[in-house]
C-alpha cells in the first residue's frame, strides 16, 4: 500500500458550545487529523452524538455505576487553562508527526531534540485559535515517543481523542509526597503526571536504554511512557509533564491497591481503618495477602522482575514501587473488603456487598486478554503480619505468615513497576544518611540502587508464590 494521500480527506468541523449561554465555535481539524478519524471510508467518531457511527469502547469499562475517582476539570477550575493547553499541544504534536514516515534515528534520542511552538490565542499558520491564554509548547524527542506508542499498540486516533476530545480530564489527588498533579482521561486509559525538571532529565538520559528494553521485552512491567512535554503560559512558570498508561485500566473494578517498595520504615497508610476504601493506596505493612499464581505465570513474572530490576539498577534508578491492584471475584464479605459504601454516579449509596456482586460481569463474548501484569487470575491467601520487631529480618525483609484460617479468594491481578524516574542523586544520599541515624539503614526506602534492586526482587518472591 502506497503513502496515504492526506488531501483526499474532507476537513472536519467540530462544533462546540462554550457553556449554556456561550458562543458556538467551529474547530476545523487538518487533513492529518482527519485521516486518523477515518476507518475504511467511515469516520470513527460520533461527532454529533446521534449514535449513527460506532466509536470504539474503552477497555477500561466495567459494569456498575461506581463513581470515578478524581475531580472533573470544568470551567472555573484552577487548572482549566492548563488542561486546554495540554489538549491543544498534544493534538498538535500527534497530528504533526503522524505524517512523518521514516525509521527512528540515533539523533532522535538527543536530549536537545526538543521543539518549542507558540500558541497565540488568535491562532497562527500552524496552530488553531483558542479560548485559553497564550502559551508556548515544547515536545521532547517526539519521534521516539511516536515509535514507543506504536510499540505499545496505541492507535494515534484513540490517543488523540481520549486526551483531546470533548470530555474533560479528571484531576486526582496525589497519593505520594512528590506534590505532582495527576490527570486521567475519561476512558481511564491514559494518565498525565506533572514532573520535576530532574525527572525529565533522568527519562531523557535513559531513553535509549528504555527504548531498547521495552523493544526487547514486550512483557516488561516498567511504566509505559507515551510522551514528554512542557507548557509555559505567557508570564507563567514552565510545567513539565509525562503521558503514560494507566495501570488500572481494567474491565474489572479494583477493590484493593498496594504501593510496595520492599522496605518497612513508614510503609503503612495514615488512614484509620474505617476510612479505607477501594481508592486508598495501601503500603507494605498493610499487605495481608500472598498471591498464588499458576506455574507458567509465576516463572514468567520472576524472570521479568529480574530483567526489569537489572535494567533499573544499570540506570542507577531507585525508589520505584510495585503497584498492585486486586479485584476479588468472590464477594469477599463486605466487612473484609472495607466498611465504606460505594457511591454511584447518581449519588445513590449502595452496599459494598451488592457492589461486588455486580462488578464481575463482562459483556457476553468478551474475555479480557490475560498478559503479565493485567487480567491475571490468581488466588489470594490471607496472611497475618506479626509485630514490627519480629517480622523484619536484619536485611530489611518482612515475612508474611499464613493466617491459619485457610481463607483463599479468587482474584484478578493488575501490577507494574512505577516511579522509575528517581536516580540515586545527592538528595537521596542525604536522605539515606539522615534516616540511617534514626532506624536500621536496611529498613528505609532510600538505599543504593544495587541494594534496592535486590530487596525489590526479594519482595516479589515473598508476595507471589507458585500455586501448587
Amino acid at each position: 500500500m502506497g503513502e496515504r494521500n492526506y488531501n483526499n480527506f474532507p476537513r472536519i468541523c467540530i462544533w462546540e458550545s462554550d457553556g449554556e449561554a456561550g458562543d458556538i465555535t467551529c474547530d476545523i481539524i487538518d487533513n492529518v487529523e482527519a485521516s486518523m478519524l477515518y476507518r475504511d471510508g467511515r469516520v470513527s467518531l460520533d461527532l454529533d452524538g446521534g449514535g449513527g457511527v460506532e466509536r470504539r469502547r474503552s477497555p477500561c469499562w466495567f459494569a456498575g455505576e461506581a463513581k470515578k475517582p478524581g475531580q472533573m476539570i470544568s470551567k472555573g477550575h484552577k487548572n482549566y487553562d492548563l488542561m486546554l493547553n495540554l489538549q491543544l499541544g498534544i493534538r498538535y504534536s500527534v497530528g504533526k508527526h503522524a505524517s512523518i514516515l521514516r525509521d527512528i534515528r540515533p539523533t532522535d534520542f538527543d536530549p536537545k531534540e526538543k521543539f518549542w511552538t507558540r500558541f497565540p490565542t488568535e491562532g497562527s499558520k500552524v496552530t488553531p485559535p483558542h479560548q485559553s491564554i497564550e502559551f508556548r509548547w515544547k515536545d521532547y524527542c517526539p519521534m521516539v515517543f511516536r515509535r514507543l506508542r506504536e510499540l505499545f499498540s496505541i492507535d494515534p486516533a484513540d490517543y488523540m481523542l481520549a486526551i483531546c476530545g470533548n470530555d474533560a480530564l479528571r484531576e486526582l489527588q496525589s497519593p505520594g509526597k512528590s506534590g505532582s498533579f495527576f490527570y486521567l482521561t475519561q476512558d481511564d486509559r491514559f494518565m498525565i503526571k506533572t514532573v520535576k525538571k530532574s525527572e525529565v532529565k533522568v527519562l531523557l538520559r535513559m531513553l535509549p536504554s528504555y527504548y531498547q528494553h521495552v523493544s526487547d521485552y514486550e512483557n516488561t512491567l516498567v511504566t509505559k511512557f507515551f510522551g514528554v512535554h512542557c507548557v509555559k503560559p505567557i508570564g507563567g512558570q514552565k510545567i513539565r509533564f509525562i503521558v503514560m498508561g494507566n495501570l488500572f485500566c481494567s474491565e474489572y473494578r479494583i477493590h484493593r491497591r498496594f504501593d510496595l517498595k520492599g522496605s518497612s520504615h513508614g510503609r503503612t497508610t495514615d488512614k484509620p481503618e474505617g476510612e479505607i476504601d477501594e481508592t486508598t493506596t495501601l503500603k507494605d505493612l498493610d499487605l495481608n495477602f500472598v498471591f498464588r499464581l499458576q506455574r507458567f505465570w509465576f516463572q514468567e513474572l520472576i524472570r521479568q522482575i529480574d530483567r526489569d530490576c537489572e535494567f533499573l539498577e544499570a540506570e542507577r534508578i531507585m525508589d520505584y514501587s510495585l503497584l498492585v491492584g486486586v479485584h476479588f471475584r468472590d464477594d469477599y464479605l463486605s466487612d473484609k473488603i472495607g466498611r465504606s459504601p460505594l457511591i454511584t454516579s447518581s449519588g445513590q449509596t449502595v452496599s459494598r456487598f451488592k457492589g461486588l456482586q455486580d462488578v464481575d460481569w463482562i459483556l457476553p463474548g468478551r474475555k479480557p486478554v490475560i498478559r503479565l501484569g493485567a487480567n491475571m487470575p490468581a488466588r489470594a491467601e490471607e496472611v497475618k503480619i506479626s509485630q514490627f520487631e519480629s517480622q523484619c529480618s536484619p536485611n530489611g525483609t518482612c515475612n508474611l505468615i499464613p493466617s491459619g484460617s485457610g481463607e483463599i479468594y479468587e482474584v484478578v491481578l493488575y501490577f507494574g513497576i512505577i516511579d522509575i524516574l528517581q536516580d540515586y542523586d545527592i538528595s537521596k544520599k542525604l536522605e539515606h544518611a539522615y534516616k540511617s541515624l534514626q532506624v536500621d539503614p536496611t529498613l528505609i526506602s532510600a538505599v543504593d540502587p544495587k541494594l534496592y534492586s535486590k530487596r525489590f526482587r526479594d519482595l516479589a518472591r515473598r508476595i507471589f508464590v507458585e500455586d501448587r
